[in-house]
């Protein structure tokens, strides 16, 4: 069998942390290693980490010294990992039966796949299943496929479209390409599958294959408006990086850097609209300013005329022309 090595990293989700160690060793057709990484959290974490160490030999408990942040956790992670596979999975997330046995009958079967993700469903605060996260969309997709590199990058575009709880990376691979960036505290998810992409094919797997928890701590689900912004710069900043520091292929390719920043301005009009709805028109002039930079010939798409329209309208003109319409429809 091939093994499996999941680094848990955990910061006060000691309440969490039993099922989701749990949801690991349960795992059948796979050998599993565990490493419980506690960011010393505050909370019983210890407690829970070393009760679940002592009951299975294949669990292992260790505390930093010192609270390090998620990302130097996640590359400490990396490190220790040395098994055929390897998966990130957060203390307040847990997997379905069978995910790591279909991951890795995927990833023999296709000796050229880098790393493999799948469909994930969401749970609310009290456990219930609120929804599912299907990244293709597409009820065609068939049970299993592969993806190139280039195409895994077109589809993800600007946006992350890999269930962070379900991708699991050909050990080798990983440590080819290296650690997260602490550059980019909430792109580096996005920035690492489009970097392993760059070196290696990518396996999809269309079936549920982990539960994200959602509550009220999980901050990246919230979109202030003075947060928009920011977000799209690490974006971008992201993609400078990867074209940096990707496969030699990935740096010459011209076309798909173009590619992928134009598809980064369209998101960011996108945002920019939302936020022109909620009669934030400096945050929406901002935001339309950040996509004319990342890509010029954006002006000419029918995402920034649409914008430009309600610009001229203006917001409260704007609102009751869509009102009426909504009325008449």
């Amino acid at each position: 069998m091939q093994r499996v090595d999941i680094v848990i990293p955990c910061y006060n989700y000691a309440r969490f942390l039993q099922e989701c160690v749990g949801s690991v060793l349960s795992q059948a057709g796979v050998d599993v290693r565990v490493l419980i990484l506690d960011d010393c959290s505050p909370d019983n974490t210890p407690e829970v980490g070393k009760a679940l160490a002592s009951r299975d030999n294949r669990v292992t408990y260790r505390r930093q010294t010192e609270n390090k942040g998620h990302i130097a956790t996640y590359n400490a992670g990396i490190e220790w990992a040395g098994g055929d596979l390897f998966l990130l999975l957060s203390a307040d997330d847990y997997l379905l039966p069978g995910a790591l046995g279909r991951c890795a009958e995927l990833m023999r079967n296709h000796p050229h796949v880098g790393f493999t993700f799948g469909n994930a469903l969401i749970a609310e605060p009290n456990g219930a299943i609120a929804k599912r996260v299907d990244p293709l969309g597409d009820k065609s997709v068939p049970p299993v496929q592969v993806l190139s590199g280039p195409q895994f990058i077109r589809l993800s575009g600007a946006n992350n479209l890999v269930p962070t709880p379900t991708a699991v990376v050909r050990t080798t691979l990983q440590k080819q390409v290296g650690g997260y960036h602490k550059e980019l505290p909430h792109t580096g998810d996005m920035e690492m599958w489009l970097r392993l992409a760059s070196y290696a094919a990518v396996g999809y797997i269309n079936e549920d294959q982990a539960v994200y928890r959602r509550h009220a701590s999980n901050m990246s689900l919230q979109y202030y408006g003075q947060s928009i912004l920011p977000d799209l710069r690490q974006r971008k900043q992201a993609f400078d990086i990867l074209f940096g520091q990707g496969a030699d292929s990935l740096r010459k390719d011209e076309k798909l850097r173009r590619f992928l920043s134009r598809d980064l301005a369209k998101e960011a009009l996108r945002l920019a609209g939302m936020a022109f709805n909620n009669f934030d028109v400096g945050t929406a002039a901002a935001i339309q300013r950040f996509a004319l930079e990342v890509s010029p010939e954006v002006r000419n798409s029918l995402p920034w005329i649409k914008l430009a329209c309600k610009q001229t309208i203006g917001p409260k003109y704007w609102y009751a022309l869509n009102s009426m319409r909504r009325v008449a429809g």
